[in-house]
């Protein structure tokens, strides 16, 4: 296993920016080693990407993904973490749950506009 990966390498591998790196760096999410000007991260920080990609991709805001790195960090550790992961993704099943009823509702309304425009342009004598 490697001791360290520059920050090319990793916005490479995770094709982000080097702006989104820093960004996660800045919230305090990870914690590259300095040498100089540069930018070292572990092998625990790209791991720490990976999670964060993660969870951007299941919806999570920073703050939540914040709370989730800094249980695993402290007590009640893992197994809070773990708890925690459970109930926030729930908490997103239940939140896309919602907008796929409003998406649907919504698709449903602009059915009956669309049928009650048509229902017009015929009483109306204009074919469609």
């Amino acid at each position: 296993m490697r001791e360290y990966y520059s920050i090319t390498e990793l916005t490479r591998e995770f094709d982000i920016s080097t702006r989104t790196l820093r960004f996660y760096e800045d919230e305090g999410l990870l914690h590259p080693v300095r040498r100089g000007r540069t930018r070292l991260f572990r092998p625990s920080d790209r791991h720490l990407i990976r999670q964060i990609l993660r969870g951007r991709r299941l919806g999570f805001s920073i703050a939540e993904i914040r709370e989730i790195i800094q249980m695993y960090r402290e007590p009640p550790g893992e197994v809070g973490q773990l708890n925690l992961m459970i109930k926030r993704i729930e908490e997103k099943r239940q939140e896309l749950r919602q907008k796929r009823k409003d998406l649907e509702d919504t698709l449903a309304e602009l059915d009956q506009a669309e049928e009650a425009c048509l229902e017009r342009l015929v009483e109306l004598g204009v074919s469609t």
